[in-house]
């Protein structure tokens, strides 16, 4: 009985190996991208696990879009570095570099790096002071996703956002790199859209915008283990803008590093918009800031390069949130500001442990449409 038992685990250890298919196997060219879209097609034909393995050394890609569904779980492993075209406009009309959709099971790992090649996009962005600019490529666009993660590997200078995360389910970014200069415009780490059970751990994200940030939709997030820096820091919203927008809830940052960051942890709303929904359930625990800006921040009337009106306050109500054990260097005064709605003021807003210095002076807080529960030591609301 015992021997028909191991040989079962190990016909099952046996029949779970994943079949490799050495992107080299379509040619050695030093452009993949038809190598790369036949690899995945033959994947994501197999009926057992494959893996795409991408071994060291340099290549060139253009965009690709594979899809799903698969019959059996995918890997990529990438080792070596994947370059993007230098030109913006050789991207065409992709606003991802590399688009992944509808799979279920899919796993990036390596120590490999995709390099977008971003420097002379950002030369030409001129979205701070056109609405209608044209829109760069991401290098990472993962579409409805389940049961996926993206382990190892690195995301460098993308001409927009480094990652998209629309519509997934349980998705796991671990010991995941992300690598921009300040300078970088517009180019967030990781955004998160209409998604559930996302998880950001033990990760280095360095660049030009928000570090993490949190589009509408957005359930059940936890970012734990995060360095970050340079950037904007971690960020709900921006919220408010669009119609159809739906609520977030139930958001985890706990266990991060911001150096030299703009913002630390915030959250921040269109003002006069008819957008109407909710966030709640939003915890920042343990955090250590390293000469911040603003450590901490609730901004509902956040309006970038005077884009827009605060004629009429944002509708978005903000509830439940919790700024707790929060240390470190502030570079303004004002090291905590909670800027609410004068119509949906802010409720259940609290500050525990805020212990945050400014030229070696305690910070102050300026309170706006909240009274927030203040417990242990924290700065004391002023107008």
């Amino acid at each position: 009985m015992v021997a028909n038992v191991l040989f079962l685990l190990l016909t099952i250890s046996c029949t779970a190996q994943s079949t490799v298919i050495d992107i080299k196997k379509f040619g050695r060219n030093k452009d993949i991208t038809q190598a790369f879209t036949k690899a995945w097609k033959e994947a994501c034909a197999s009926t057992s696990a494959s893996k795409i393995l991408i071994s060291s050394g340099e290549y060139k890609m253009n965009a690709v879009n594979v899809k799903g569904p698969c019959k059996a779980s995918v890997e990529i492993q990438v080792d070596g570095t994947i370059q993007a075209p230098a030109d913006p406009y050789a991207l065409k009309d992709a606003y991802e570099w590399i688009k992944i959709e509808y799979v279920d099971s899919f796993t990036l790992s390596g120590k490999g790096t995709f390099d977008g090649k971003g420097a002379i996009a950002w030369k030409h962005n001129n979205c701070r002071t056109h609405q209608n600019c044209k829109r760069n490529s991401m290098n990472f666009g993962f579409n409805f996703l389940n049961n996926s993660i993206v382990r190892g590997v690195t995301s460098k200078d993308s001409k927009n956002f480094h990652v998209n995360v629309l519509g997934c389910n349980n998705f796991t970014f671990d010991n995941f790199h992300i690598s921009a200069p300040e300078t970088s415009i517009n180019t967030d780490g990781i955004h998160i859209g209409r998604s559930t059970n996302v998880k950001v751990l033990n990760s280095n994200i360095a660049t030009g915008d928000d570090c993490v940030s949190l589009g509408d939709g957005s359930r059940e997030v936890i970012i734990k283990n995060v360095k970050c820096g340079p950037g904007h820091g971690i960020s709900v919203g921006s919220l408010g803008k669009y119609a159809g927008e739906e609520p977030v809830e139930n958001l985890l940052v706990k266990n991060c590093t911001m150096t030299g960051t703009d913002n630390g942890v915030r959250i921040k709303t269109w003002p006069n918009t008819a957008v109407v929904t909710t966030v709640t359930n939003m915890h920042f625990e343990d955090f250590t800031m390293v000469n911040v800006l603003h450590p901490v921040i609730i901004d509902q009337e956040y309006c970038p390069w005077n884009q827009c009106s605060k004629e009429n306050p944002s509708k978005i109500k903000i509830s439940k949130v919790t700024f707790k054990n929060i240390k470190g260097t502030s570079r303004s005064k004002e090291g905590v500001t909670l800027i609410c709605s004068r119509s949906v003021p802010c409720e259940g807003v609290e500050l525990s442990e805020v212990s945050l210095t400014y030229n070696g002076a305690p910070i102050v807080a300026k309170c706006v449409n909240v009274k927030p529960k203040i417990t242990g030591k924290a700065p004391k609301c002023s107008a």
